[in-house]
């Protein structure tokens, strides 16, 4: 457990691992009350901090809706000078166990590297978006109802409860999306230089529609820039969220037609984005995808148990786990929309696959038909590796909004 004496050392030994340059105050502020220090770990070589690590208390969507309890594993890092000697892996052997006397059923975590951490278990569960819209040549085509959603400018700092209302009511809807606990909405306000990195201070706008109030909102940093030709200026989008088409589309529609920018960039957006839909020249928009939230079932019965299943499931599964034994054998999961339960058995597996491909298919993102295609999962019982992919699925996109 980390001493609170002890937190600026770690969190220098961890600033360092990434390439030393130092936080704004604002942000180290923040990281430091958000921090649970009865979660956290140091490695010590005599009285030299050579490696950390923590975990937060989340609860994470699961498909079906359900706040799923989970440890967002974070700030991990070995030293330089002691790489190779076992200091991840003793860090990672600790957490996993306090995840699991905790009964926490999950551990999801964000990678710096992604070839770091499959071989303690987690699968690639959520990928993101990014676009670079032209926007000189893209257009939006809206929905009916659009032009009934008022938009308007806003300090971010005021709207920040009617904000995280709409954030609350998204969360359940969308698998991998995290219960935000109290303080960490204040990660959305963090405008420091190195969040503007030359652009203007953080923007709001919110949507809003008669006798509904806030159904929505943007916020955004603008890059001023000019040429021989006139302005190029560049719209950073940071965070959105609307709870209806109308809503979605009216705030995307100002994005793109902000004056004097003729680009939009936006990282870290939902795969199914449908926005996407709504776009005249689907070329012009540089769609780019890649890793994000990577997951760990560390109570493999009590975690797919907790979600539901697009379609009637009865399948055998037979699971390798060697960094956490417990979860392996043969385990029974049945289930559909309503709900589900997983139970050990010694009937005869349909399907076997590792705790890190189970991982991957958990938030219905990563298709355990893809998997098997990959040789990842072995299908026993003919048919089974279709059912089960099938019933696995999620209509929408899983989706982390935020890093931790």
């Amino acid at each position: 457990m980390l001493r609170e004496d002890d937190w600026n050392v770690w969190y220098d030994t961890l600033l360092r691992a990434f390439g030393g340059m130092p936080e704004a105050s604002e942000k180290r502020e923040l990281e430091g009350r958000l921090t649970e220090h009865d979660r956290c770990l140091g490695a010590w070589d005599d009285d030299q901090l050579v490696g950390t690590s923590g975990a937060y208390t989340f609860r994470i969507t699961v498909p079906g809706g359900a706040a799923v309890p989970a440890a967002g594993i974070t700030m991990v890092s070995v030293a330089a000078t002691h790489r190779r000697r076992g200091v991840l892996t003793s860090m990672m052997r600790r957490l996993l166990d306090d995840v699991r006397a905790k009964d926490e059923p999950l551990a999801v975590l964000c990678a710096s590297e992604p070839e770091i951490y499959g071989r303690f278990g987690y699968g690639l569960a959520t990928h993101r978006l990014s676009v670079e819209v032209d926007t000189t040549r893209a257009r939006l085509s809206v929905p009916p109802g659009t032009d009934d959603v008022r938009l308007r400018y806003a300090a971010p700092a005021e709207v920040l409860d009617a904000c995280e209302a709409v954030y609350a009511r998204q969360v359940p809807r969308r698998p991998g999306m995290l219960a935000r606990q109290p303080g960490w909405e204040r990660l959305e306000l963090l405008d420091t230089e190195r969040h503007r990195d030359g652009a203007s201070p953080l923007q709001c706008v919110v949507a809003e529609r008669d006798g509904e109030g806030v159904i929505g909102y943007a916020r955004f940093r603008v890059k001023p820039d000019w040429d021989h030709s006139g302005p190029k200026g560049t719209v950073l989008v940071s965070s959105s969220e609307a709870l209806d088409p109308a809503a979605h589309a009216a705030l995307w529609r100002f994005l793109f037609d902000l004056d004097l920018t003729s680009t939009i960039v936006a990282r870290g957006r939902p795969l199914d984005e449908p926005w996407v839909q709504l776009v005249n020249d689907i070329r012009r928009c540089d769609l780019r995808v890649r890793d994000e939230l990577f997951v760990r079932l560390v109570d493999v019965g009590v975690a797919l148990a907790a979600r539901t299943y697009q379609v009637p499931v009865d399948v055998v599964l037979e699971v390798e786990d060697a960094f956490c034994p417990w979860n392996e054998g043969r385990w029974r999961l049945t289930g559909d929309a309503k709900g589900a339960s997983c139970e050990r058995t010694a009937d005869a597996a349909d399907l076997v696959l590792s705790v890190r491909e189970l991982g991957a298919a958990y938030l219905g993102g990563v298709g355990l038909a893809t998997l098997g295609a990959a040789g990842l999962v072995r299908e026993v019982r003919q048919g089974a590796l279709t059912e089960a992919s099938v019933a696995f699925g999620s209509t929408v996109a899983p989706w982390l909004p935020h890093g931790f």
